[in-house]
């Protein structure tokens, strides 16, 4: 066989491959529609099928399982916000702050039954979820440790300072999306004067680490 015919033989297989991330891709994209309010247990994997015009066992493939296919969902929903808080920095760091925790909110408000699911640790307890959840913590960490000062690689004390906030943080935004009773600009800037705290209080223990300007405005 000659080099040609080994690109002829090649190419159909890539293109295959294309075609089978695409529908993988929309799959997600179909269930991350269906379980942004409806919990895992309340959806069957013959109404997942229905909803989404598809053959049961086309899930199946992609995903083995409806736990399989849940996981696959959440870490696509999930993946979007790491990747949104992370970026921007190019802008100032309260900017910066105000985006993040403003994405993080429309993603609770946007997903409730994901982000009720990545909270509580997922169906019983499920290591996977929790995995996911402790990945998103730490993105959050990151972020903030970046715009606060300067770095990620920071003490153990400043970690759990905001280590503490993002948990508080995620038992707020929880509870806000069952009782919506403030706008989320409201709550965001809450969030906000919250961390400045934080930030202080870390100060306040570990003088190395000391809180940024527009932190000690808020004082």
């Amino acid at each position: 066989m000659n080099s040609q015919q080994r690109v002829a033989v090649v190419r159909p297989r890539a293109r295959g491959t294309e075609r089978s991330a695409a529908r993988r891709a929309e799959l997600i994209a179909i269930g991350r529609r269906l379980f942004a309010d409806t919990s895992y247990d309340a959806l069957s994997m013959d109404d997942i099928a229905r909803q989404a015009h598809v053959a049961k066992g086309l899930i199946y493939y992609y995903f083995q399982s409806k736990r399989g296919y849940y996981l696959a969902i959440i870490n696509d929903s999930v993946a979007d916000l790491v990747t949104y808080a992370a970026s921007g920095v190019e802008l100032p760091p309260v900017e910066r702050v105000h985006r993040t925790i403003d994405s993080y909110l429309r993603y609770a408000e946007h997903n409730q039954a994901a982000y009720r699911t990545i909270v509580s640790g997922g169906v019983g307890f499920d290591a996977e979820v929790h995995a996911i959840r402790d990945g998103v913590r730490e993105a959050i960490v990151a972020t903030i440790a970046e715009g606060a000062y300067g770095r990620t690689d920071i003490a153990p004390l400043a970690r759990m300072g905001l280590l503490a906030w993002v948990c508080s943080v995620e038992g707020a935004a929880l509870d806000w999306t069952d009782h919506p009773e403030l706008s989320r600009d409201t709550m965001r800037e809450l969030l906000v004067k919250t961390l400045g705290g934080a930030l202080r209080a870390i100060e306040e223990l570990d003088p190395a680490y000391p809180a940024p300007e527009p932190a000690r405005r808020e004082a």
